[in-house]
């Protein structure tokens, strides 16, 4: 099961940290525009500065595909440099008729050899099933997301099983069947929606959880942690992109890149002893 996949490799990385490859050439350091590949180069430097410390890539395909052909470029040459034993999650959020979902599902999985990919579950079981197939990929499927907007759709009450409840606990539940199924769903919960993750996790009790919203967006890295692992203190990925590869835009932003990924880390690693197993994922 994917779960035990992941878990296993926070285990062996002693990490849950995921980077966010949100690349974009407004923001890289200045300097980097006399190279020749500017984009490759800045991705190519993080990455090498900071997977000691994650378990985990998160490229926004936004970020690439808005480039066109050189986005899709960019995409494989980055894909190409991150070692094998981290994962990486396509931040895609697709989900179609099937026959659609399908094409996408062969595009990061066989294309481009993603682990993971971020689905959107509107349209229901048929237009996910294309990307559950393949069993030995993680499926991250929105549940409760860092937006202001998630208000509109994400909290409205719907018919429960015995109570009205909150559209996404609707949407945990059905998640939860759907894995007990193919076994490699999870769940993306934002990091900025404290009162509500501690609610998911009592749903899905041991499905993965991909987390954003950490740094930039000013999620509190204590209590997500604390809500969003397991009752052992695993089975979550805390993600961070700007805060951790826009540190800096000196020339030194590779090393400041991997000061704040080490300390994020260890920071994420004190909060699951404190909270969840004084002896898990002691410091390296």
């Amino acid at each position: 099961m994917f779960s035990e996949t992941l878990n296993n490799l926070i285990k062996e990385k002693k990490s849950m940290l995921c980077v966010g490859l949100d690349t974009d050439i407004e923001q890289v350091p200045s300097f980097l525009l006399s190279e020749v590949d500017p984009l490759f180069f800045f991705n190519k430097e993080i990455i090498e500065a900071t997977f000691e410390y994650v378990c985990a890539y998160k490229l926004n395909l936004a970020f690439y595909e808005s480039l066109g052909m050189p986005g899709w470029e960019l995409l494989e040459k980055t894909l190409a440099v991150i070692p094998k034993e981290i994962l990486i999650i396509a931040d895609a959020k697709r989900g179609d008729i099937s026959n659609t979902s399908r094409k996408y599902a062969e595009t990061f999985f066989k294309t481009y050899s993603f682990d993971c990919i971020t689905v959107s579950p509107f349209m229901g079981l048929d237009s996910l099933e294309p990307f559950l197939e393949y069993k030995d990929k993680g499926i991250f499927i929105l549940c409760l997301t860092t937006n202001s907007g998630a208000q509109d759709f994400q909290r409205l009450q719907v018919e429960g099983e015995t109570a009205p409840i909150a559209l996404y606990l609707k949407i945990a539940r059905k998640v939860v069947e759907w894995n007990f199924n193919y076994g490699n769903c999870g769940l993306v919960v934002g990091g900025t929606q404290l009162n509500e993750i501690e609610g998911v996790r009592k749903v899905a009790l041991n499905l993965p959880f991909l987390v954003p919203g950490i740094g930039t967006q000013g999620g509190n890295l204590e209590l997500a942690v604390k809500y969003a692992t397991d009752d052992k203190g695993f089975s979550a990925i805390i993600n961070a992109s700007r805060s951790i590869i826009y540190a800096s835009s000196e020339m030194n932003f590779a090393e400041v890149a991997r000061k704040r990924a080490k300390h994020l880390r260890d920071q994420i690693n004190m909060f699951v002893r404190i909270h969840k197993n004084p002896d898990l994922l002691e410091k390296n």
